[in-house]
């Protein structure tokens, strides 16, 4: 469990110096007239990860927290099948992205995950995998006026989109 925690804290932190030289290709700043640069949303957020892992890196050093004291396995076998069925899941649904779209994978993983994987009732199941993709819709489609992947589901929104537009 120590070894993890520094690695992770040394990891993260190299990934969030590259975040932030990769951002800083765009404006970072706030430009007049226009609010903030393009960059400055990922590498204020990479900035604020890196401080994060300096933070883990100095309690890792210190000896401060449990882990950092702890000479147990980082991922036992329970750990390790809980982890690949999660990471597998999430591949799976964003593979499904392409084919079914962002509206139909959502609600597939949701059902997956809250009744199969947590055990939680059909009603509370079915309630998310309805409701999310419809905000979702709302939000990214309508509000932000982005579009997420349809796949062969597209012409379905057909008549929603002459509605709004």
């Amino acid at each position: 469990m120590r070894m993890a925690e520094l690695v992770m804290g040394l990891v993260m932190g190299v990934f969030s110096l590259y975040l932030m030289w990769k951002s800083a290709e765009l404006p970072i700043g706030w430009i007049a007239g226009e609010g903030p640069g393009g960059g400055a949303w990922p590498f204020w957020l990479a900035a604020g990860m890196l401080v994060c892992c300096i933070a883990i890196v100095v309690r890792w050093a210190k000896r401060i927290t449990p882990e950092s004291r702890s000479e147990e396995v980082y991922m036992d076998k329970r750990t390790m099948r809980m982890f690949l069925l999660n990471a597998g899941s999430l591949a799976v649904m964003i593979g499904l992205f392409h084919i079914v779209g962002a509206y139909g994978a959502i609600p597939l993983f949701l059902i997956f995950y809250l009744r199969f994987m947590g055990g939680h009732s059909w009603r509370l199941t079915g309630t998310f995998a309805v409701l999310t993709p419809i905000v979702t819709f709302m939000f990214f489609e309508i509000a932000l006026q982005k579009t997420l992947p349809k796949g062969f589901t597209e012409p379905l929104f057909l008549p929603i989109f002459d509605m709004i537009y």
